[in-house]
């Protein structure tokens, strides 16, 4: 577990663009099933308008995984993946491969380290900035994993794009950014949580010559942002899924569908989903850092 060395010359932002678009693709493809496990998980339980009673009942993360196999079939675990691929490609680019470039614009002239809290604003730049670009891939691929969790089969769409047209057919050019503040709200946490602490941790490992910056080091630093980024965003995460899933006027806004989540399942319901939210964004980190560091220097050696 080496890898490619740390190259001489650093890679450009176009590189760092790219290779932060493919490394949340080929991330997104080793972990779609566990990100398909914890909406169903999130949204179970859900009071629907009108009231429903669900069927099938989902407990933890492999029993939720058997039940849409055995209930749906294999294919159900990867149910919305093409809006899951077209949302990394337009979402990780912009807050993973932008990072770098915001923060050095962040950073005063003459400033040997990068500070705690330029570090931070940057992070929450570039991920309200992506949420604000990739919000529409966002409500489909939410929509498409939660749809066989649904009891009336009424919201079932043939294809991405037909998703798409029928979202902003029957809700409007808005409903394709349903929960866009929620989610921006979510992902400034999370890219905070993920980016800022694995530029942190990164840094510590290499500064006290710990660990050499080779693919264990990225390992180790895209584990810790993972279950970071997966405690401090969990409650908005849960918000997010039930906002962008819910049925039209079924919640005023976000902060009436965080009132009804507390009413309902109280303060722990927050936290729903939280082992397969950990599991998914704890290795979808590992295997996103990891593809990003080997893709910026095999790209740099390709040029």
């Amino acid at each position: 577990m080496v890898g490619l060395k740390p190259p001489e010359v650093p890679p450009t932002a176009a590189m760092k663009f790219v290779s932060a678009g493919m490394a949340g693709c080929i991330a997104d493809l080793c972990t779609f099933p566990l990100d398909t496990a914890k909406v169903r998980l999130q949204i179970q339980g859900e009071v629907r308008i009108p009231r429903t009673i669900s069927s099938v009942e989902y407990r933890g993360v492999l029993g939720t995984l058997s039940t849409m196999v055995r209930t749906e079939g294999a294919r159900s675990l990867y149910r919305g993946l093409a809006a899951g691929l077209q949302r990394q490609m337009s979402f990780a680019s912009i807050r993973i491969g932008l990072y770098d470039s915001v923060k050095q614009l962040y950073t005063p002239k003459g400033a040997e380290n990068t500070g705690m809290s330029t570090r931070l604003l940057a992070g929450c730049t570039t991920g309200a900035v992506a949420v604000a670009c990739a919000q529409p891939t966002d409500v489909v691929k939410v929509r498409f994993q939660a749809s066989r969790a649904l009891s009336d089969s009424a919201r079932q769409y043939s294809s991405t794009v037909d998703a798409y047209r029928t979202i902003a057919r029957e809700e409007g050019i808005r409903g394709l950014w349903r929960g866009t503040l929620p989610n921006i709200a979510r992902n400034a946490i999370i890219n905070c949580g993920e980016l800022v602490t694995y530029d942190l941790l990164k840094d510590a490992l290499l500064r006290t010559h710990l660990m050499a910056d080779n693919v264990p080091c990225h390992f180790v630093a895209a584990f810790g942002a993972g279950f970071c980024a997966t405690v401090v965003a969990s409650p908005v995460d849960v918000v997010k899924t039930r906002y962008m899933n819910a049925s039209p006027g079924q919640y005023r806004n976000a902060l009436s569908c965080l009132l009804a989540l507390l009413m309902q399942d109280g303060p722990a319901g927050l936290y729903k989903g939280f082992v397969p939210s950990f599991l998914r964004l704890g290795s979808w980190n590992v295997v996103m850092f990891v593809s990003y560091e080997q893709l910026q220097r095999a790209m740099v050696l390709a040029r």
